[in-house]
């Protein structure tokens, strides 16, 4: 026994020692510059330990500018990307011809450059001296005026950012709930058929608890995603983010260490922390409520 548990920490041991070099340091690395008061990275020198980090981060305009953003994203994008994914999804399980090529076609964005993708919105949406985008010719065709998408209103600018990242995630929630959708015991459907059973009540007491487990594996990495969203606006609204008031908490983290206002890791290590306790926080009220209304089979 003692021989077989011997061989198995050892095949564990590469794995321990990736996690240990790449997370864990990390991770306590940040925990301490965290509490490092009036650090200097030139100097790796400080003259102090406690909370200012904690609390000039929470009262940064800045910042608390991020959370607002980011809070709004996830919850937007998540609760509808994923709908938009189980409705699309139950379209295609319900198809047998070319419900491959559909499949492929709706998995293209998933693999497509994310800065990339977000240059194209941006062509879409942008007003310029010379066009005001092909969005704002569809508005103007339907009798509105046109909108300044990317340097306009606040709402205008959010409406983009929730529309990519949705389209931006729909690939991946799409192609694992058709796979989840596929492996339902098709047994159970015919016997709710025998009985007379309607498709919304088939859909409600049957697809859903099946496939329950995927749904909830897509809002919580659809959660964690969505708050970890940084790229995607840099994409759209280029670097300065503060600028265009479109920043998000990892934006901000990032500006700490290396934007203009850079140089304070100190202040992006306590924001990164902030950040880790918002998604702890977050994760494990899902997981509590994932025991009451997650079916696993």
């Amino acid at each position: 026994m003692y021989k077989n548990n011997a061989k198995a920490w050892l095949y564990l041991l590469p794995a321990l020692a990736f996690l240990s070099v790449f997370m864990v340091y990390p991770l306590f690395d940040v925990l301490i510059y965290s509490v490092e008061e009036g650090y200097n990275s030139a100097s790796q020198t400080f003259f102090g330990v406690g909370g200012y980090n904690y609390a000039y981060v929470l009262r940064d305009p800045y910042f608390l500018q991020a959370v607002k953003n980011t809070f709004i994203l996830v919850i937007i994008t998540v609760p509808v990307s994923t709908g938009i994914a189980l409705l699309i999804s139950l379209g295609l399980n319900s198809i047998t011809k070319f419900r491959d090529l559909f499949q492929t076609i709706f998995f293209l964005p998933y693999v497509t450059n994310t800065l990339a993708v977000g240059l194209v919105f941006m062509i879409l949406f942008k007003k310029t001296p010379y066009t005001d985008g092909f969005i704002n010719l569809i508005i103007n065709s339907l009798g509105f005026s046109s909108i300044d998408f990317i340097e306009g209103p606040y709402w205008a600018k959010m409406f983009v950012m929730c529309f990519y990242t949705v389209w931006v995630v729909l690939p991946f929630k799409i192609l694992i709930l058709t796979s989840a959708l596929a492996s339902v015991d098709q047994d159970l459907y015919k016997a709710a058929k025998v009985d007379g059973t309607s498709r919304m009540r088939i859909f409600t007491k049957i697809t859903l608890p099946m496939i329950s487990p995927m749904i909830f594996y897509l809002i919580i990495t659809g959660f964690i995603g969505a708050f970890k969203a940084y790229s995607d606006e840099v994409a759209i609204f280029g670097t300065n983010l503060n600028a265009a008031g479109m920043n998000t908490i990892v934006g901000y983290v990032y500006d700490m260490l290396y934007g203009d206002s850079g140089g304070y890791p100190s202040y992006a290590s306590a924001a990164a922390l902030i950040l880790f306790v918002i998604v702890l926080t977050i994760t494990c009220i899902n997981l509590l409520v994932s025991r009451k209304n997650v079916h696993y089979s």
